[in-house]
């Protein structure tokens, strides 16, 4: 549940729409629904601005199912789902006609409320390379349906940087950058350089043996000599986006 579906309920509790009894029975289901397995948290979007995700990977498909349809039943907000496979999709395809699976960020979306107007401007997702677009897919989804207009620009690392000097302007324009980078995670602190803009950096596990599974890139980030750069943890895409769109609402 969201601020205007709390105060809908409470403007027909208060015009004699809506029963003492109903109303009681919403607000029971407002803090959590109690699944088998699973405690859906209800009033997420009330208390952060945006409804709980799903988080697919180590769920089995049934139980995906599950937790997707009572989001779809309960609320009327948007619908995110991440670290989807391909047969977690097949599974809940039929729910809603308007299920958009994203087989490269893994995750499945549902549009059913307009963006927000308080978003400032837009998100600028920058990858280092084409390896790092699952983590930057699930950013760019997760940011769009949180409401906020979403750019790319991919394959602009540091083993080339005419390619992101190229792109001055759009780095400039963003209001918020997501920067994904694998390697030694150099990317981040280049462009921290460039903008005036808050930099979230998002340590990919892209790279050879002593990149240690993204870990490499995860200390070179936390050691930017850039000012205003943040990190998320390894391959966090989603968390990333989080964070940006909040920035962007203030």
């Amino acid at each position: 549940m969201n601020e205007p579906e709390l105060r809908t309920l409470l403007q027909r509790l208060q015009t004699g729409s809506l029963s003492i009894d109903n109303a009681i029975e919403r607000l029971r289901r407002l803090p959590f629904s109690d699944l088998e397995g699973a405690r859906i948290d209800n009033h997420r979007e009330l208390r952060q601005g945006y409804p709980e995700a799903i988080f697919c990977e180590g769920k089995t498909a049934e139980q995906v199912r599950a937790i997707l349809r009572h989001q779809l039943d309960d609320q009327s907000g948007n619908l995110l789902a991440t670290r989807a496979s391909p047969a977690q999709f097949d599974a809940v395809r039929d729910l809603h006609p308007n299920l958009r699976y994203n087989p490269l960020g893994r995750t499945i979306t549902l549009q059913r409320r307009p963006p927000p107007a308080d978003r400032k401007g837009p998100i600028l997702i920058v990858t280092a390379g084409t390896a790092d677009l699952p983590v930057a897919e699930e950013a760019a989804e997760t940011a769009a349906i949180f409401g906020n207009p979403v750019t790319r620009l991919t394959d602009c690392g540091v083993a080339g940087l005419h390619r992101l000097l190229a792109e001055l302007d759009t780095l400039r324009a963003a209001r918020v950058l997501i920067v994904v980078a694998g390697m030694e995670g150099a990317l981040p602190s280049v462009i921290g350089g460039l903008v005036e803009r808050p930099v979230i950096a998002v340590p990919t596990s892209v790279g050879y043996g002593a990149h240690l599974g993204g870990i490499t890139a995860l200390l070179g980030m936390l050691n930017s000599c850039a000012g205003a750069v943040g990190v998320v943890n390894i391959d966090n895409g989603y968390g990333a986006a989080c964070l940006a769109s909040q920035i962007n609402r203030l």
